[in-house]
């Protein structure tokens, strides 16, 4: 049997997740780890008055989520009314599932009592909270951490909340806002939230592979995982993480040819969703990681990252994209 969990009407399986990841999960990136298979993908955090307000690009970040099963729209603020607003336009363009960021840790985004500052002030949060669950007939869900700091420990307080206001499911980073991304998730302090609410809890940080995926669901009780920074550059993770959880069949992983022609379909994906200028740009960091992965030398890596038009780079990907670069380094 499948594993699954339920978002309100909606059920998700496999129970492993793709983050929000700011400048990353675009569409073209996000369609690709749905090719490979999610039980859900989130897109970049979209702040509710620019979207509602048409800011230049900001709802390019919520795009795929319109008529999507599997894709849920994540949006921030610190206003009730532009909170519910962003989440009826998300709606009102199909988009089947909301999410609330109250765990974002950028100083841009907490000086304006968004993301993660929420967590100061459980009486506002819920606001928020109950302002977006009123706009919309589709679930919402919640994205938070731990806490402030290690004195502001309130997760737990503010997913009992949020499940009484109807959140449907509480996605947890194992860390607390001043932790940033530093040291490691503790996972186990997850466990607090999980026991405070009957609403699903997926776990999040630091899961890159099967193993932490294991560790983490044995210690915190979640009844899912969300992978992020794991995902740079294999977008098959997700598939093969729940192939190795949930005995399903496994992944076939690109290799050689079948990487390159990946590779370049993403890059290509990428062109035609930002225009050429600024997809350019955007895509030399998911370049750079394909070219980490397969341990491409220096020199050519630098010129594919460097190199001015598109065509080039695409000339150039078969050569960087080699497997035995890496016995040539080591040679």
């Amino acid at each position: 049997m499948k594993p699954s969990l339920n978002i309100g009407a909606i059920e998700l399986s496999p129970p492993v997740l793709l983050a929000p990841l700011a400048g990353i999960t675009d569409l073209p990136f996000r369609d690709l780890v749905s090719s490979f298979g999610a039980g859900l993908v989130v897109s970049e955090m979209v702040a509710s008055q620019e979207m509602v307000q048409a800011k230049p690009g900001v709802r390019e970040k919520a795009e795929l989520g319109f008529e999507a099963i599997n894709t849920s729209v994540q949006i921030a603020g610190r206003d009730g009314y532009w909170m519910g607003e962003a989440a009826k336009m998300a709606a009102g363009n199909g988009a089947k599932i909301i999410d609330i960021n109250m765990g974002c840790p950028a100083k841009k985004v907490t000086n304006g009592y968004s993301g993660s500052a929420l967590l100061k002030d459980l009486d506002h949060a819920l606001g928020l909270i109950e302002a977006v669950i009123d706009a919309v007939d589709v679930p919402v869900t919640l994205k938070t951490r731990l806490g402030w700091d290690a004195d502001l420990m309130n997760a737990a307080d503010l997913a009992t909340r949020a499940e009484a206001a109807g959140i449907k499911m509480l996605t947890i980073h194992g860390r607390t806002r001043c932790q940033f991304y530093k040291g490691h998730a503790d996972w186990a302090a997850i466990r607090a939230i999980k026991e405070a609410v009957k609403i699903p809890v997926i776990a999040n940080g630091d899961i890159v592979d099967a193993q932490t995926a294991r560790q983490a669901l044995r210690l915190s009780g979640a009844d899912g995982v969300m992978i992020g920074r794991g995902a740079q550059g294999r977008p098959w993770v997700l598939a093969q993480i729940a192939a190795e959880l949930y005995d399903l069949p496994k992944p076939i992983i690109p290799k050689d040819q079948a990487l390159i022609e990946m590779v370049q379909t993403h890059y290509a994906a990428m062109l035609s969703f930002y225009g050429e200028e600024l997809g350019s740009r955007v895509s030399r960091k998911h370049l750079g990681w394909y070219m980490d992965g397969v341990g491409t030398l220096p020199a050519l890596r630098k010129k594919v990252l460097t190199t001015r038009t598109p065509q080039e780079v695409m000339a150039l990907l078969p050569d960087a994209l080699a497997t035995p670069q890496k016995e040539m380094v080591a040679a």
